[in-house]
């Protein structure tokens, strides 16, 4: 007789921390194994951050104390509720790991997406000169806590995994390569809004270069900014679009320094289909990242066919493959001297038919079933 369908409580994000590629994932997951009821009965465990501190005050202390007091208190005592005779759990973000102290281990898994929560704990002697510093790794040491008691941990790049087994945190018989997937709006046919989208209609038929990302250091929008410059000083009707970074001071300042803040365009948050026409639109997506756990912009380019220049890090050379040009990291020269060939046709990049069939290497539904088959045999 057939098991009945596993009983797998998702622990998603809080939907305040507005993180993109992490709703995307839990979005994903959850649709596809609703789509199989047969085999698994998802339920899914998601709280708001509640306005406590900032009932008091409007600074991003007092989102982040909010946010602590969701992430610690809220969701272990949800999580804890949450507990049923075989029932499974998946934590779907690493960073909320710390619920793995109040789960059954034995029938817990975690998505580990990057180590960047785990530094303080793995190399404090960096973050010293840093005043958080003590608080920092009491937390990462919690959180890598919880990551090590996991029954499983699932990664999306060999990349990842190796640096989870060469730091000795989890044993390579726990560890789960599950690639993500590419959602079907990142296709290489036009769709209604190639036509409609007022972002494209803003740009009045100028050609422009496509970043998307946030504006966290490791992005590297220094070496994104710097190469625009160059190359607009040579293709002067050349806009940069980038979608997804809140600009600090620093970063403001450093784009009217190089003189090209009427040329940069950053929309608001698009939803998948209109992010979907600026890829396709776009002449080249450049992402400039020196860190990443996976990169989803390269994935999605491709899948809509764009032309993609990456840094050369490992999990964006493991996604992009041969369909894709990669720039040494943090190298302005060699990144201006890369992307100036393609735009003068000096260096041929892979075809498109390349591009497309790179992303079809990556579904959502395969993603889902490495993650069930694992749960599967948990049991």
């Amino acid at each position: 007789m057939r098991p009945g369908p596993l009983d797998i409580a998702v622990i998603l994000d809080s939907p305040d921390e507005a993180w993109p590629s992490m709703d995307l994932v839990g979005e994903m997951l959850l649709n596809q194994w609703r789509g199989t009821p047969l085999e698994v009965a998802p339920s899914e465990i998601t709280l708001p951050i509640p306005r406590m501190a900032r009932l008091v005050g409007n600074g991003k202390w007092a989102f982040n104390l909010d946010r602590a007091i969701v992430r610690y208190l809220a969701y272990p005592v949800r999580a804890m509720t949450a507990r049923r005779p075989r029932r499974l759990f998946h934590v779907a973000d690493h960073s909320y790991a710390q619920v793995l102290h109040v789960l059954p281990s034995s029938r817990t898994g975690v998505y580990c997406h990057d180590i960047d929560a785990f530094r303080p704990a793995l190399a404090p002697e960096t973050e010293r000169r840093d005043r958080r510093s003590a608080a920092h790794q009491a937390l990462a040491r919690l959180l890598l806590n919880g990551l090590r008691s996991a029954a499983m941990v699932f990664y999306s790049t060999r990349a990842v995994g190796d640096v989870l087994q060469t730091h000795a945190l989890i044993p390579a018989s726990r560890l789960v390569h599950a690639p993500y997937g590419v959602s079907r709006e990142f296709t290489a046919q036009p769709g209604t809004a190639d036509a409609q989208d007022p972002v494209l209609a803003g740009l009045e038929g100028h050609p422009f270069v496509l970043h998307v990302g946030s504006a966290a250091p490791r992005k590297r929008l220094d070496v994104l900014f710097e190469t625009f410059a160059r190359l607009k000083a040579r293709h002067p009707k050349l806009k940069l679009v980038q979608q997804g970074a809140a600009l600090s001071a620093d970063q403001r300042t450093h784009v009217t320094k190089l003189g090209i803040g009427e040329a940069l365009v950053q929309p608001p948050k698009l939803d998948r289909a209109t992010l979907a026409a600026l890829y396709r639109r776009a002449l080249i997506v450049l992402v400039t990242s020196e860190a990443e756990g996976f990169g989803f912009p390269v994935l999605e380019a491709l899948a809509c066919g764009a032309i993609v220049v990456a840094s050369d890090i490992p999990p964006l050379v493991e996604v992009g493959g041969n369909a894709a040009v990669y720039a040494p990291t943090g190298a302005i020269e060699g990144w201006t001297e890369i992307v100036e060939a393609i735009l003068d046709g000096r260096t041929a990049p892979p075809t498109r038919e390349q591009r497309i069939e790179r992303a079809r290497a990556f579904t959502w539904e395969r993603h889902a079933r490495t993650i069930l088959d694992a749960y599967r045999g948990l049991v």
